[in-house]
């Protein structure tokens, strides 16, 4: 059976502007203290707000670009006393492919710019795609 090429390209639609400045002051959760905030979309993108509004839930697909891409591996949390385990059964930045997924909420739209909260991501993180939550399993 063919294998497609794995020759692709994420482009970010938008960038994180956070007060949140370098990894060691993110939270591991928005839930565990993450600020507000905003979402800066390319203006070429903003069409794709149509039909988001306020009070919204909408997940957030970041690229974590300080992200160490080679490990496979890690402590859970970072926390040395619990056993190392693979990343795709963690919530672990380090991962091959870096994408971080943020259940937040629309807080305010203005113009190409989404302040939503709360979301751990730092700033400068780039944003790959924004889905609206549909369902309570999402």
């Amino acid at each position: 059976m063919p294998q497609p090429s794995d020759d692709f390209a994420l482009t970010p639609i938008g960038y994180i502007r956070s007060t949140l400045g370098n990894v060691t002051e993110a939270p591991h959760q928005g839930t565990e203290g993450a600020p507000d905030a905003w979402i800066e979309l390319d203006p070429k993108y903003v069409e794709g707000l149509t039909g988001l509004s306020r009070g919204n839930e909408i997940l957030v697909l970041a690229w974590f670009h300080r992200a160490d891409r080679s490990k496979l591996v890690v402590h859970p949390r970072g926390e040395r006393d619990r056993p190392l385990t693979g990343v795709f059964a963690t919530r672990s930045p380090h991962r091959p492919n870096p994408i971080g997924l943020h259940r937040v909420t629309i807080r305010e739209i203005a113009g190409n710019r989404l302040q939503v909260g709360p979301i751990e991501a730092i700033d400068g993180t780039p944003i790959v795609d924004i889905k609206i939550v549909i369902g309570t399993d999402d």
